[in-house]
């Protein structure tokens, strides 16, 4: 490789690090409110990173145009039609000329139209010249995804609102692998190590587990929630809620089966927006099917959390199910995997490795089967950890409970823990 190839590989991957950081940065960032853009690009490299955003989940509501041109098409297009709430407009003139070609778009604005100029001249005049004469935020090429989005969120997010929870998602690559189980001992479990208000919301409405497993029999939850959208605000929500633990409340599903609970994609969105006001951590237990609302659900919550064992079926559904994350949630890290009930008795299963091998996921946590222990935390109303605060599978739930929150990085457990049966195989 010559010193030119290296450099510029080098520089190619510094650059890639830099965005990855950056990425890092934005995932606390709050969605963008329901606001119009329009991106005028000159040149294919910011037209790939609109695409990027526009795709972004923070962005779910944001009604997103990008047309290929600069200044001038900008003019002519607002001449007949009405300005967006942001102009995105890329332009190349120099610092000398900027102003005066801008003056043409100046002219069919609305005042209440929003502007961020991308140019390639470094410049601090320009930016305070620009900044001066009315535009939001003046941009330097090269760019990638997080500046265009650090820069829409400090225009149209208030910098004093209150910060959003962040939301859990945990659903089975197949029906009885425990998925729900895994949620909610996840959730006691975040609740009780952080000392941190949580919200578990079960959302299988006619086969919810998580008022059994709880030994609660609520009267209300989440059907009166997503039922009632134009009612639902943090006041009614908490009167929703049932208590489970000093920390930990509970948005409980019906389990009835007095209606069919058909939903529309967007259903359980306003649920969603108004736990993540009211508490620091949601746990979503999202039942194990594929419809257009679990595909919402999914693609808005904030970390995803699959769980499988090791068999065929699992893994041919666990793969697919990886693939289609990838492509609505392309801004965002991959779902983490746990694999349950590895060893049962007498059942087939296909080694940890060879499962992990063509999804090239590793397990966050791999939890043996141990129908005593889990049976006997299922039929006394309790959680894992409360049955057996000893054993190592109580161990791996709070070794998982610190991951999906990321407060620390996975550490290595006892025998039987988290990947300690990966290193076995």
């Amino acid at each position: 490789m010559s010193t030119v190839e290296y450099e510029i590989k080098n520089t190619s991957e510094l650059r890639q690090a830099e965005e990855a950081v950056r990425m890092g940065e934005l995932e606390n960032m709050r969605p963008l409110p329901r606001i119009s853009v329009h991106a005028f690009c000159e040149s294919e490299g910011l037209q790939r990173v609109m695409e990027r955003c526009a795709s972004d989940r923070r962005l779910s509501k944001v009604t997103m145009r990008i047309t290929s041109g600069g200044t001038a098409a900008a003019a002519n297009m607002f001449s007949n039609a009405p300005t967006p709430n942001l102009i995105i407009l890329e332009t190349r003139a120099n610092p000398a000329n900027l102003l005066a070609e801008l003056a043409p778009l100046a002219a069919v604005c609305d005042p209440s139209t929003k502007v961020i100029i991308v140019g390639y001249y470094n410049d601090i005049g320009l930016y305070r010249d620009l900044i001066r004469n009315g535009i939001s935020e003046y941009l330097v090429q090269p760019l990638a995804m997080p500046d265009i989005m650090g820069a829409m969120a400090a225009i149209f997010v208030d910098p004093e609102a209150e910060p959003l929870g962040r939301s859990i998602a945990f659903i089975g690559a197949k029906g009885g692998v425990g998925a729900s189980t895994i949620a909610h001992n996840c959730a006691f479990g975040i609740s009780n190590l952080f000392s941190t208000e949580t919200i578990l919301a079960d959302l299988d409405l006619p086969y919810g587990t998580a008022n059994i497993d709880f030994d609660q029999d609520p009267a209300q939850g989440i059907a009166e929630a997503v039922f009632a959208p134009e009612r639902l605000d943090e006041v009614f929500l908490d009167r929703l809620l049932t208590k489970c633990s000093d920390h930990l409340s509970l948005l409980a599903a019906p389990s009835l089966l007095d209606r069919a609970y058909d939903f529309d994609g967007q259903a359980f969105q306003p649920v969603m927006d108004v736990l993540q006001r009211s508490a620091p951590v949601s746990v979503l237990d999202v039942p194990h099917a594929w419809s257009d609302w679990t595909r919402s659900v999914l693609s808005n919550a904030d970390e995803v959390v699959i769980c499988a064992v090791p068999d065929l079926a699992n893994l041919r559904n666990t793969k697919n199910m990886l693939d289609a994350l990838r492509k609505i949630r392309p801004n965002d890290k991959l779902p983490h995997l746990i694999l349950n009930q590895v060893g049962m008795p007498k059942r087939p299963e296909i080694s940890i490795s060879d499962f992990c091998e063509p999804l090239e996921v590793e397990p966050i946590a791999i939890i043996p089967f141990d129908i005593g222990l889990f049976g006997n935390a299922a039929n006394s109303g309790r959680m894992i950890s409360e049955v057996d605060p000893k054993s190592p599978t109580s161990e791996t739930f709070s070794q998982i409970s610190h991951i999906v929150t990321g407060r620390v990085a996975v550490k290595k457990s006892r025998k039987g823990g988290l990947l300690g049966l990966l290193k076995r195989k």
